[in-house]
């Protein structure tokens, strides 16, 4: 049985473990093959290899290159495929055939994997028959290179001091649910939020709810995340003018969203005395305290929302599921502390490579949280109360073990 299943190239055997499930082999082959990176000669690094390499790396940040591709290929020297003149390649033969693959494979690759996970029974997952999904944006520190600060930018210390290091802007679209983050964008550190965001719309689709804070607001960008159909609970901010246009039972009330040009018309009607009904998209208001909150401006926390009856959802689960935006922040620190590691850089030293070393964390954090969500849905447990960081060790140890099986 042993010697059926390795037939062929060392190379073929190399995947990550359990999570090859995820990325398998056909897979990136298709995405290759797509993006035009297939080789027309055999190479020592063949691009599916590379692509390993890739998201490998983004497993174990404290290993230097070469150890990286030797957890790859441990274990396989006993096989009877092992070409004795192979040799692990060194870190410049790495960084050249990462170069050579470019980001376009990985970041496809993510697209094609990244999809809601949640199924009808995945607890905090629906609200009112929405999938509950969160938008947010997470900065990394990336190597103080010319092109990085160029493409990216530095920012600047809370004491408005230069950062020590450029740093990169992550927004991504997840499933709270599940922590799954199932689209993403990539963008300077100095760029709008909203900016960076705009091509996530893609992904808004009825059937969804989709959680933002205040930083997302604006008139324009509420408007064209409502048009694409998705259900939106966004926080606004205190001075927002929002107008009780019809109170509702449950203690929360329509208002309409204004133009400036709209707020005018109306001050110079009510200087005429005239009472003006106001015009413009109508939303649901929903204000709450929270006591004793740290890192916030004090006063009510003020969400709208497209879902306007109350009859469906009231005002209480509206906070209530408000909050289930923490849950995306726990999915980008679990890529950025504990994945990645406290305190660490990215390895990439140009822009490209950055962006390609994004997709591939990307890429493996959805695949160690569609292993987790499988393995609870086994007896019917919250995914989220599984261990991330144990798991991830699991998907390491299976990486280093998976001698002998193909993916």
């Amino acid at each position: 049985m042993v010697v059926a299943e390795v037939s062929g190239r060392l190379t073929d055997r190399i995947g990550l473990g359990v999570l090859t499930r995820v990325v398998d082999r056909d897979l990136v082959d298709e995405v290759l093959a797509e993006t035009g990176r297939r080789e027309k000669r055999r190479r020592l690094l063949p691009a599916r290899v590379v692509v390993y390499f890739v998201l490998a790396m983004t497993l174990f940040f404290d290993d230097a290159y070469e150890e990286v591709m030797r957890k790859l290929v441990d274990g396989l020297g006993f096989l009877r495929s092992w070409d004795e003149d192979w040799q692990v390649p060194t870190s410049p033969a790495l960084c050249k055939a990462r170069a050579r693959l470019g980001e376009e494979p990985v970041r496809e690759l993510y697209r094609r994997v990244a999809v809601p996970l949640a199924g009808a029974g995945t607890p905090g997952a629906w609200l009112a028959g929405r999938r509950v999904m969160a938008v947010d944006g997470v900065q990394m520190d990336i190597p103080d290179t010319a092109g990085n600060e160029e493409a990216f930018g530095r920012g600047k210390t809370h004491q408005s001091l230069d950062d020590p290091y450029p740093k990169v802007k992550i927004v991504g679209l997840a499933e709270c649910g599940t922590h799954a983050i199932v689209d993403a964008e990539i963008g300077a550190v100095d760029t709008d939020e909203r900016e960076i965001t705009r091509p996530l719309l893609a992904s808004f689709e009825p059937g969804m709810l989709v959680i933002a804070d205040r930083g997302f607001f604006s008139h324009e960008f509420w408007r064209e995340a409502a048009d694409t159909g998705a259900d939106l609970l966004w926080r606004v901010q205190s001075g927002l003018k929002l107008h009780v246009v019809q109170g509702l039972p449950d203690g929360s009330y329509l208002s309409r969203l204004m133009t400036a040009v709209e707020r005018q018309r109306i001050r110079r009607h009510h200087s005429r005395g005239l009472d003006t009904i106001p015009e413009g998209v109508t939303v649901r208001v929903v204000e709450y305290e929270i006591t004793n909150r740290e890192g916030d401006a004090p006063g009510p926390i003020r969400l709208i929302t497209t879902l306007l009856d109350p009859d469906e959802v009231t005002a209480a689960e509206l906070a209530a599921a408000y909050h289930y935006r923490w849950e995306f922040e726990t999915s980008l620190a679990e890529i950025e502390t504990r994945q990645r590691g406290s305190y660490r850089l990215l390895r990439s030293q140009s822009p490209a490579m950055v962006r390609q070393e994004i997709w591939g964390l990307l890429t493996t954090h959805y695949a160690i949280r569609e292993l987790m969500h499988r393995a609870a849905d086994v007896d019917g447990s919250d995914p989220l109360r599984l261990s991330f960081i144990r798991t991830l060790r699991v998907v390491r140890r299976h990486v280093t073990g998976q001698a002998g099986f193909s993916p």
